[in-house]
């Protein structure tokens, strides 16, 4: 079975290689197209971000996504088509070092990379024999200096909302204006969220995740939690020790719920839990398309995290 590393790797040659038949199919730089009813063709990369996007483009742009739902972000693979897509764009949104294929398809001038839109928090508090040491986080081949998992704190995302309604009207003077009304409501939405979350999360009797992968430390800087990975990313194996260190610290700190993700393998989180004497529960980070919407899997976050860590309202 192929990595994930390889796989990303592999997403990266076939981008490689993609981009390397676009040019030789035509000459100059590319040129961004519009869908065929005459609207903006707008790619996201992965689900939040193209939750975001149709919220804020509406029915004046063409949205589509490069991720299929169950499918993780890190794991998909460009084919021609789909760099093309990218490259003839109106306006690509990705978050840069999630998709080392998308960073190397999406042209400069025409794409938005939605972490250039917020302040960022440093990525992993650990480092393991044969990892990146605390502050980066590493995708294929891409060492990043910052946590991605930007849209897990709805506060930061409303200010992406309102930047990508700006790239928007930019892009399509036309409909300006309903870009910018859109992007307002997007952002009111998300900013009655993050209250929600504030105060659904304020008097807890344990303010410590210890989650599989250390995805939600942007929702654990927001709302004063303290995030515990088990490993800085779904593909890496914890060493022995590791997982020890998890367990004394989850003993210690009267952790009662070992955190799992939907797209990721429960076993070693099941590991963790038999040994500390917890339970699991599933906590989505929203790499993919949940059964609702966003708003609506955020939620289901919160009532997971109130049981799990006794929070009163």
């Amino acid at each position: 079975m192929m990595s994930g590393f390889s796989r990303l790797r592999a997403g990266g040659l076939l981008a490689g290689t993609a981009l390397f038949a676009t040019a030789a199919c035509g000459a100059g730089a590319a040129q961004t197209t519009s869908a065929p009813d005459g609207k903006p063709a707008v790619v996201a990369a992965f689900y939040p971000l193209q939750w975001l996007t149709e919220q804020v483009g509406g029915s004046d742009a063409q949205v589509s996504g490069l991720t299929p739902p169950g499918v993780e972000p890190h794991d998909v693979e460009l084919g021609i088509q789909q760099v093309t897509e990218l490259k003839n764009a109106t306006l690509a949104v990705y978050v840069k070092g999630i998709q080392p294929a998308v960073d190397e398809a999406v042209e400069p001038d025409t794409s938005f990379d939605v972490a250039t839109a917020v302040a960022t928090i440093p990525a992993g508090e650990h480092a393991e024999e044969g990892e990146e040491e605390p502050g980066h986080e590493e995708h294929g081949h891409e060492e990043l200096p910052y946590d991605p998992h930007l849209w897990l704190d709805p506060s930061r995302l409303a200010t992406v909302a309102t930047k990508l309604g700006e790239r928007l009207a930019t892009a399509d003077p036309a409909h300006a204006q309903g870009y910018r009304e859109r992007a307002t409501k997007t952002a009111a939405a998300l900013g009655a969220l993050d209250q929600e979350l504030t105060k659904g999360l304020t008097t807890c009797t344990t303010r410590t995740l210890v989650t599989a992968h250390e995805a939600f430390g942007y929702l654990a800087d927001r709302y004063k939690l303290k995030q515990v990975g088990i490993t800085l990313d779904p593909e890496t194996e914890p060493s022995p020790a590791r997982l020890s260190e998890v367990a004394k610290l989850a003993k210690a700190e009267g952790v009662t719920t070992i955190f799992t993700e939907a797209l990721v393998s429960p076993k070693v989180a099941e590991v963790l839990a038999s040994q500390v004497g917890a339970k699991t529960a599933v906590l989505d980070p929203l790499e993919s398309k949940p059964s609702g919407d966003y708003l609506s899997a955020m939620r289901d976050n919160l009532k997971t995290l109130q049981t799990a860590l006794e929070c009163t309202a």
